[in-house]
């Protein structure tokens, strides 16, 4: 590996939320609780898409692909965590790290392409719903995913190039809990200034190509909303959009910031972090639970599907026990 033959250190030690063993058995707590409910949200949701056949449409096909995101997302940092809040050497292995390094960018990445993706979706349907069908085609939409997918790897790809060609020599504290970018530069005893060039343009890249055509395609959708007379159609528009909006602010808002400002080692830092790679998973599938009628009512066709199979297995199994206890030994 080639970051082994210039750096003279093996592993980082991350300083992770806190030193208090009380406070950390407390986020311990709060973390898993996160983490389970992300995991549970974002099943759900996949569930329920792929069961019912009314949300078999592109709009909850991007939604299913946002869930699994969310789930890989989310998978990258919290489980570290969780271990390193319980154990009192906190350590990642430079391969582990440079691989944790990459997660952190693919995932959110395709995330991103996705969130974009999704507003042109919103743009297709609502002005020119005529030709929806015909635009947001089966074949066109698996290729958008990929097409996120594949443009997220290749800039993770780049980024953690400036990894590998870092020399680490004697520090090696992580200002953070989990392996970022820009936590790793400081560290470095070689000159970072066209790294941290680079992660900027790339970042400014990144975010303003996927947040531009999300701000173009809104931009078209209010001025097709405000065209319509009636206040209740208006609404009714609006409110197929507002879920994603949600979504978006609050994605772009903690991402954005993060890597585009100074590191400094701060709780701004760490509380950024946390918004976009758990706290955001776990509130995706609510925002687009609560706030979607079609969902709500999926959940509950799906949920008592499985709820009544349950209850007919559980009279056959009731059945089998109680004919087995009419039955004598011979």
């Amino acid at each position: 590996m080639a970051w082994r033959n210039h750096s003279t250190i093996t592993e980082f030690i991350l300083i992770g939320l806190s030193d208090d063993p009380y406070i950390e058995a407390l986020l311990f707590v709060f973390f898993l609780g996160i983490y389970l409910l992300t995991v549970m949200g974002n099943l759900i949701m996949l569930l329920v898409i792929r069961a019912d056949s009314r949300l078999h449409t592109p709009m909850y096909f991007f939604l299913s692909n946002l869930s699994f995101l969310d789930l890989c997302f989310s998978s990258v940092t919290v489980p570290k965590l969780l271990k390193d809040l319980l154990s009192e050497k906190r350590t990642i292995s430079v391969e582990g790290c440079l691989t944790q390094v990459f997660f952190v960018f693919i995932t959110p990445g395709t995330e991103a392409f996705l969130l974009s993706v999704m507003a042109y979706d919103r743009y297709a349907a609502i002005c020119h719903p005529l030709l929806y069908d015909q635009v947001m085609s089966t074949q066109f939409c698996v290729k958008l995913v990929l097409i996120s997918w594949g443009l997220a790897c290749l800039n993770a790809f780049i980024i953690v190039l400036l990894a590998i060609n870092l020399d680490f020599c004697e520090a090696q504290t992580i200002q953070h809990y989990t392996c970022e970018l820009p936590s790793l530069f400081p560290l470095s005893c070689s000159d970072i200034s066209i790294n941290v060039d680079i992660l900027i343009c790339s970042t400014l890249l990144h975010g303003l190509g996927t947040f531009l055509p999300i701000f173009f395609s809104y931009a078209r959708i209010v001025s097709t909303i405000l065209s319509i007379s009636s206040t209740s159609g208006r609404s009714k528009t609006f409110s197929t959009c507002s879920s994603h909006l949600i979504a978006v602010t609050l994605f772009f808002g903690s991402g954005l910031i993060r890597y585009l400002m100074p590191t400094t080692g701060s709780s701004l830092d760490l509380l950024l972090s946390l918004q976009y790679s758990a706290v955001t998973p776990l509130l995706n599938p609510l925002i687009y639970s609560l706030k979607n009628k079609e969902v709500k009512a999926a959940v509950r066709r799906t949920l008592g599907k499985y709820l009544l199979m349950t209850h007919y297995l559980e009279e056959i199994f009731l059945s089998l026990f109680k004919y087995s206890l009419t039955i004598t030994p011979s």
